[in-house]
């Protein structure tokens, strides 16, 4: 073998072997950005928050992506009980969770009561109703009254138990116009299709053009509790899991506290 024929070879070994390795790194960094999905069912009320967290969790974990799907937390339950394909639930009615529990579809042992929210009663910002509190709500000149649907919205429960408490029931359903989830009982609020409406007070403080005219008493309705879970059928149990555990620290409490709603402190798991 010349001199010349062996440089030859020598560089051809060369050549081969960075392409070899140009093509292991090339695989290497496919192998990267392949990354899981969860799906976390989210009660409506909820939204602006959870989209904040979301990248917050991705930047900590970034093989994870999430998906939301927000919705009355009713829908959500019929949802998951026809096999959709969630991770997650967090739902503003703790006793859906208990429904969920009873027909095994969720993971015992990561259910949490995660947060309070509040009731208000909310009226357009330039309003010029004279309007002080709930029981103001019978008076002639209010017309159209904004609620959400008692059998598949939480808000629509307990707006429901504030006007029994109030003794109002009967002239404020006379009045009334339902929306699917809060956020329309909001909408129709803020668009002025409604004169007055009763949601959460996290919904009521993301709204610029609505002013809040009365919080509903504690003992007007049930304790508002979101409770939170991992699926049973998840594809995903550990990062499930994982993704509960992360809303659970003071970082992200701290968000929900920004937004409004009151952290359950030193949750337990719920037995059942």
């Amino acid at each position: 073998m010349n001199f010349w024929k062996a440089i030859a070879i020598l560089w051809l070994t060369f050549v081969v072997g960075c392409a070899n390795i140009d093509n292991l790194n090339s695989a290497k960094s496919r192998q990267k950005v392949v990354k899981t999905n969860i799906i976390v069912s989210t009660a409506a009320s909820l939204k602006e928050v959870m989209e904040e967290i979301e990248p917050l969790y991705e930047q900590e974990h970034p093989n994870v992506t999430i998906t939301y799907n927000f919705a009355a937390s009713g829908t959500l339950q019929k949802q998951i009980e026809r096999g959709a394909p969630v991770d997650v639930l967090i739902s503003a009615d703790r006793s859906l969770i208990d429904l969920l529990l009873e027909k095994n579809l969720l993971q015992k042992e990561t259910v949490r009561d995660l947060l309070h929210n509040q009731m208000v009663l909310i009226a357009p910002k330039n309003s010029n109703l004279k309007l002080t509190s709930f029981t103001d709500l019978i008076n002639p000149e209010i017309e159209i009254i904004a609620l959400a649907e008692q059998k598949s919205v939480p808000a629509g429960k307990y707006a429901q138990e504030v006007l029994n408490y109030f003794k109002i029931t009967e002239q404020v359903q006379r009045k009334a116009v339902y929306g699917k989830d809060v956020r329309q009982v909001l909408n129709y609020v803020v668009t002025g299709n409604a004169d007055v409406g009763i949601v959460y007070l996290t919904d009521a403080l993301i709204a610029q053009k609505v002013k809040i005219v009365e919080i509903a008493p504690d003992y007007s309705h049930s304790t508002i509790v979101y409770g939170i879970s991992a699926i049973a059928e998840s594809q995903h149990p550990a990062i499930a899991q994982e993704f509960i555990q992360f809303l659970e620290t003071k970082k992200i409490q701290n968000i929900f506290i920004r937004y409004g709603f009151i952290p359950i402190q030193n949750n337990q798991q719920i037995g059942f």
